[in-house]
């Protein structure tokens, strides 16, 4: 399991993209520069304060990393280049939590980004063996193969198996769909926005039964990134402590051999994500009757039914129950994806685990004011890859206390934003590029016309 932390970590400053379509027209550098920006100017730190980067994607050449952090600056920091699968984004946010609480760096910059293709993900090597092959063919040897994609098979197959064992039925999925539709409307940086009705949501293109097209979560191009420090760090900014969000629990687990026990179920990685969550909320030192925010790696509604029960968000076979009584959503016992979740808001894989700690660090600072979770004094974080790797954070305000609404003027009036990132997705302007990047170190031909890029897109 390895050391524990030494010393705190905090998330000092986040920033995305929006999430769009995958459709060619926006590069990984652009979606990389535009994250990155954002987060430096959150933090209101230069990218010199920067001492190690962390470059989060799954598809690209090698050093793709590289050539985005160069266009902040070429400082000859070490760069690193993370694929962990879906769980790639905060695979990053946990190397880069150890570094700072293991004494390693003060500050380091995480920076996801990905440009997909269209359509079910798709192996592009064919002429090796495929890592999540064994996962493949305990499904065909359990219940089969069909002509649906294959993600949607495996984690349809495990809300059939929750539907057997503890009588959930399909309009329980489709109302975890509806309710992450219904988030997604007030997030600013979704792929999609728009609100459907149940019978919607039932009645829409059917992909491997439960699970129909709008339970399933769309490929997509977007960035995100974080700033993660130190106690001295934020020690020497003390105007900025009460906008940073202590990282109080964390833990990245890999599969037990439940996996192969031939459940749907646990072929979807249940054991390591309930191992990280019990790790981290240990660590944490909270009860998850505390959480009343929480971001899931809901790539199919299947997969948010049987990770409420593993996160020990309710009684074990009891997240149906959960979905039933209104308690994933506003006035009910924990707000799941405020943000509209991976189903509406999209899931560019590297960058999908740090937009989801944008989200809660907004929440827990007060800024995302027009979906507010109130009452919220911890934040609950859940990112899973199959092959596997579960990330469970566990993030807590600096003052302990719970989260308070504060008003967009209040927050303009204070960062080198300009306005309220939570709640607007703009872009940036040519002065404020140039006041976050390298001031010793930068180079006009790594920028190339990347910034252009950005700017003509608003």
């Amino acid at each position: 399991m390895g050391k524990k932390a030494s010393s705190p970590a905090y998330v000092l400053g986040v920033g995305l993209t929006k999430f769009i379509k995958p459709r060619g027209k926006v590069d990984y550098t652009e979606l990389g520069l535009e994250a990155g920006i954002k987060a430096l100017l959150d933090a209101q730190i230069n990218y010199d304060d920067v001492e190690q980067g962390i470059a989060c994607y799954c598809y690209g050449d090698s050093t793709c990393g590289q050539r985005v952090f160069y266009q902040f600056g070429m400082t000859q920091i070490p760069i690193y280049n993370v694929n962990n699968n879906c769980s790639t984004g905060s695979t990053g946010l946990h190397m880069a939590r150890n570094m700072v609480s293991h004494g390693v760096a003060d500050c380091v910059m995480v920076v996801g980004f990905e440009k997909m293709f269209p359509g079910s993900i798709q192996s592009f090597f064919q002429d090796r063996t495929n890592p999540t092959g064994t996962t493949g063919e305990m499904m065909r040897a359990t219940r089969g193969i069909t002509n649906a994609p294959g993600a949607a098979q495996m984690f349809g197959n495990a809300g059939r198996e929750y539907m057997e064992k503890y009588g959930a039925t399909p309009t329980d999925f489709a109302e975890i769909a509806r309710v992450n539709h219904l988030h997604s409307a007030k997030n600013p940086y979704s792929q999609f926005r728009d609100v459907y009705t149940l019978d919607q949501i039932l009645n829409s293109q059917m992909i491997h039964d439960p699970l129909t097209k709008l339970q399933c979560c769309p490929t997509s191009d977007g960035g995100a990134s974080a700033i993660i420090v130190s106690e001295a760090f934020l020690a020497a900014r003390p105007h900025l402590r009460s906008q940073a969000i202590q990282i109080a629990g964390q833990h990245l687990a890999t599969d037990n051999v439940s996996l192969f026990d031939r459940s749907a179920i646990n072929l979807m990685g249940f054991g390591m994500t309930q191992h990280a969550a019990r790790t981290a909320m240990a660590e944490a030192g909270v009860d998850p009757k505390e959480v009343k925010v929480c971001e899931l790696h809901d790539c199919f509604s299947a997969n948010e039914m049987i990770t409420l029960d593993a996160l020990g968000l309710c009684e074990p076979g009891k997240a149906h129950e959960m979905v039933r009584a209104g308690d994933i959503t506003y006035g009910g016992r924990c707000v799941v994806n405020p943000s509209g979740g991976l189903i509406s808001k999209g899931h560019p894989l590297g960058a999908s685990g740090i937009a989801q700690c944008a989200e809660l660090v907004w929440q827990l600072r007060g800024w995302a004011n027009n979906r507010l979770v109130e009452g919220a004094k911890v934040a609950l974080q859940h990112n899973l890859g199959l092959g596997g790797a579960a990330v469970v954070t566990v993030y807590k305000r600096v003052d302990g206390q719970t989260n308070e609404l504060v008003q967009d003027q209040e927050i303009k009036s204070k960062t080198w934003v300009g306005y309220n990132p939570a709640v607007e997705a703009r872009g940036f302007t040519k002065e404020q590029v140039d006041r976050v990047r390298s001031n010793r170190s930068r180079s006009a031909w790594a920028l190339g016309d990347t910034e252009k890029k950005v700017e003509a897109r608003f």
